[in-house]
């Protein structure tokens, strides 16, 4: 069990704590190892070229969304984690979205990049050590701890699972 409390306000922007608040449990490790079957067989079960209403994204633009952001916010940790002093920046995710080409991959094919960066992001995060977790840095000039970028992982996973619950079925 990785018990590392729950970020406090002052480790991320307000934005992020939409996603901090939908972690239920302390043990973000353990929330980030099983929340991929649930969501995966949730996507199976949706048609990937399905959008919920003109201009929006698709299924498989938003799981690749999902994987971009991930790959982000690992980035991140690990930068942070490694204690590099230089700020990052924010990202638009509406550019990367639109310039990736989701829609023309197979749905399969998202669904094992999504299991493997998952698994990446595992593998970056189990090792670190308490002070690793609380490290600080700064994202579009704002203070970010490890932990935090950790549950927003999570959460903006579940957030996603929750709008294809309620916008995709």
């Amino acid at each position: 069990m990785t018990d590392l409390n729950r970020p406090v306000p002052s480790e991320a922007m307000d934005f992020f704590h939409r996603y901090i608040s939908l972690v239920e449990s302390n043990d973000v490790i353990s929330s980030l190892e099983n929340q991929p079957r649930a969501t995966i067989e949730l996507v199976r079960t949706l048609d990937p070229d399905h959008r919920y209403a003109p201009g929006k994204w698709s299924v498989k633009e938003v799981l690749g969304h999902v994987i971009d952001t991930e790959r982000i916010m690992s980035y991140r940790a690990l930068r942070i984690s490694r204690k590099d002093p230089v700020a990052l920046p924010g990202f638009d995710q509406d550019v990367l979205a639109a310039s990736a080409q989701f829609h023309n991959q197979p749905i399969e094919d998202l669904i094992a990049e999504f299991q493997s960066v998952r698994q990446s992001t595992l593998y970056l995060l189990r090792p670190l050590t308490q002070e690793m977790w609380g490290e600080v840095g700064s994202v579009s000039g704002h203070p970010i701890t490890v932990r935090a970028l950790a549950y927003i992982t999570a959460g903006h996973e579940l957030y996603h699972r929750q709008l294809f619950k309620e916008r995709y079925q």
